[in-house]
């Protein structure tokens, strides 16, 4: 046929094509097949051809890596926004290069169409590259390079936040301890909440702070912050059953289970041939038809086989994972268990909890609601755990009848007083209940102290919204909207500015955290050895506000008279008291960057707020030297006044059912005086590692 020309592809194929020209045709194929199968480079599967084009231009010279061009076909571990290199666990087989060569077999290495190379960018003034997408001139309207230079400036941003130091040397990576692991999930939830602040303000105009829990775990991962990097079988240094983790990225910087996205993680056995796997740990998430009722015992269905937009439902099969559970039952090693639910606090979040060790006791296969074969793995739990998923089960039984709750006496501490009920119980003793008081929602103030400048409200109609510099609420918190989308607290800040009573936007504002209440199912209970205390029925996320300190703020801490066994003092918050440092943002190298996230307090004058007559939540707090709840300033108008309030917030996640403590602080000299400090000093029972024996 005239005009018809034929190129020769791999194993002697000919394809013919019906163009006027002689041109190469250049596919875009993956470097690597299914399921980590690899396609033999002089086979051809036509499956994998899409969209088979002549390319109307010569076949160009490809510059020698690494100074070509980035691919636009995605290698195996798939596309990473600017500025990320692939990691593990998304990373291809260990030895696989990201980037061959170009010049090699044009048809045994990645290739990419000829209009995706550009001419390299010229030197900027300073003699740096800039990357050409940036660098190229603009010929579009004044928007688009408004549009360009905000993706500059995010990117810039995004670099900053990279350039701190890891702390964690090489042993620490592969085994950790309950300090470390602490440490990785705390500065994980740094990082991802300073992204995702970032991610707010720049949300209408840059895609490079999408997905923050991803690009923080990335950024983890490329300046080697994890621990527990090495595989093992059994239990995890540093991780205690009843662990609670809002991510799966979290489960992999700890250790706890490697991947990203299967339920099933394993690895091969010492001594073992190659290829002899076995279970290690599994996530049961509702995404599989799992029986997980039962806080002891765990059918689990193997994975595979789910239908998805392009493919139909299909039997599963005994590879991977589904065999590696196979070959646990016959080898009866232990398998660490982690469960998902959906979290009860953001209906669109997933909170995962550790359930302890278990055993495979039995398999088999049967019809799915698809109609398709399905595995079934039966594991039971070993006996002599601490108890997590029953303790889940137990509260999931109170909130539907709370009369089912053992050592109840009220359903409601606060009357009414709040949207959520707080439940008073005792299983220790008789007791009925705390000395009275007045339960009140706010602290009370006998006087204001006068904002030096007259304070006006923010002029936003609907709510305040984080990125928005004509907001004058956002302008006084330094630029930074204080809260996330999801109302967790971004960083702990000098003092925070909300949203007053002038302020024409509405109450459920974003900025009115403090002032739209708790959202937590709280209970006030007897402790066996510190009175009464405080805990929550739901799990809790660093950075959720818990509650404000209420009561009556009074001029000085009354002086104790001979007999006095200083019980007005225990009910007493001072904000002039010297408490324990401790860093809870996101640091990095910056000197800029520190000076924006000061976590150092500024108070105009000291404040201290009375519990004993009349309070909230906050009076039962018990003190503790190694605290999961601090407090944070809190300042907002009222008629022209400003009122400092006092609010606590989640240090980091907080299990169900575990006791609230915050520092209570050690006097100053002037206080010290007033009252005796050494008959004001009283044992301190947290029992935590760094206790420091006593408190005040």
């Amino acid at each position: 046929m005239p005009g018809q020309r034929d190129l020769e592809w791999g194993a002697g194929k000919k394809y013919s094509f019906n163009e006027p020209f002689h041109l190469p045709v250049i596919f875009c194929l993956p470097t690597g097949g299914v399921a980590g199968n690899t396609v033999p480079p002089n086979s051809f599967d036509k499956s994998k051809v899409l969209d088979v084009k002549p390319l109307r231009s010569l076949l160009p010279v490809f510059p020698e890596a690494p100074n070509g061009p980035p691919f636009l076909c995605a290698p195996p571990n798939g596309p990473f926004p600017t500025g990320f290199s692939p990691f593990f666990p998304f990373s291809g087989p260990q030895g696989t290069p990201l980037t061959p060569g170009l010049n090699q077999n044009l048809f045994n290495s990645t290739a990419m169409p000829i209009r995706s190379f550009r001419a390299e960018p010229p030197p900027a003034s300073n003699g740096e590259n800039v990357q050409s997408s940036n660098k190229r001139k603009s010929v579009g309207p004044s928007s688009v390079k408004k549009k360009v230079k905000r993706s500059n400036d995010s990117e810039l941003a995004l670099a900053a936040l990279t350039n701190f130091k890891p702390g964690i040397i090489a042993a620490e990576k592969d085994d950790g301890n309950r300090e470390l692991v602490e440490n990785v999930l705390m500065r994980f939830e740094a990082l991802r909440r300073k992204l995702s602040q970032m991610e707010d303000a720049k949300e209408s105009h840059s895609e490079i702070f999408k997905r923050a829990n991803l690009k923080a775990g990335n950024i983890m991962f490329t300046k080697g912050v994890r621990t527990n990097g090495k595989k093992r079988i059994g239990v995890v240094p540093g991780v205690e059953i009843g662990d609670i983790f809002f991510f799966r990225m979290e489960l992999i910087l700890i250790g706890l289970h490697s991947q990203s996205m299967a339920g099933i993680d394993f690895m091969p056995m010492k001594a073992d041939i190659e290829g002899e796997r076995v279970a290690i740990s599994i996530v049961s998430s509702g995404g599989y038809e799992d029986d997980a009722e039962d806080p002891d015992v765990l059918v689990y269905t193997g994975q595979g086989g789910n239908a998805s937009a392009d493919k139909e439902a299909s039997d599963q099969k005994l590879v991977r994972g589904n065999l590696a559970l196979e070959r646990s039952l016959h080898r009866a090693n232990e398998v660490r268990v982690i469960r998902g639910f959906k979290d009860a606090t953001h209906q669109t979040s997933k909170v995962y909890v550790y359930d302890g060790l278990y055993k495979v006791q039995e398999s088999w296969m049967e019809k799915g609601k698809t109609g398709c074969n399905m595995f079934k793995y039966k594991l039971v739990r070993l006996p002599g755990q601490t108890g997590a998923f029953s303790t889940w089960k137990s509260i999931r039984k109170w909130k539907e009848d709370p009369s089912s709750r053992d050592g109840l006496i009220l359903p409601d501490l606060t009357s009414g007083a709040e949207s959520i009920p707080v439940s008073l119980v005792n299983e220790v003793d008789d007791e009925k209940g705390p000395a009275y008081f007045t339960y009140v929602s706010t602290v009370k103030y006998p006087k204001s102290f006068k904002l030096v400048q007259p304070s006006y409200g923010c002029n936003c109609r609907d709510a305040c919204q984080a990125g928005n510099s004509n907001c004058s609420c956002i302008q006084k918190n330094g630029g930074d909207f204080p809260y996330i989308t999801t109302g967790i607290l971004a960083c702990r800040m000098p003092m925070i500015f909300e949203c007053g009573s002038s302020c024409p936007c509405f109450r459920n504002c974003k900025n009115r955290v403090l002032q739209t209440g708790f959202k937590v199912h709280f209970e006030v209970f007897k402790t066996r050895d510190k009175g009464w205390g405080l805990r929550s029925w739901d799990p809790i996320r660093a950075g959720t506000f818990i509650c404000e300190y209420a009561g009556e703020v009074i001029e000085k801490i009354k002086e104790k008279a001979d007999g006095d066994d200083g019980e007005n003092n225990d009910y007493v918050f001072n904000t002039n008291r010297v408490y324990e440092s401790f860093k809870w943002n996101h640091e990095t190298e910056s000197a800029e960057e520190r000076s924006d996230t000061s976590e150092k307090f500024d108070i105009p004058s000291p404040l201290i707020i009375s519990s004993k007559n009349s309070g909230n939540i906050a009076r039962f707090m018990n003190h503790s030297c190694s605290p999961n709840v601090f407090w944070q300033p809190i300042m907002f108008e009222h008629n022209n006044e400003a009122f400092l309030h006092i609010a606590f917030f989640a240090k980091k996640h907080i299990p169900p059912m575990t006791e609230l403590t915050y520092d209570y602080g050690i006097p100053q000299s002037d206080e010290a005086e007033s009252n005796n400090m050494e008959h004001g000093k009283k044992k301190c029972l947290c029992g935590s590692l760094k206790c420091r024996g006593y408190f005040y």
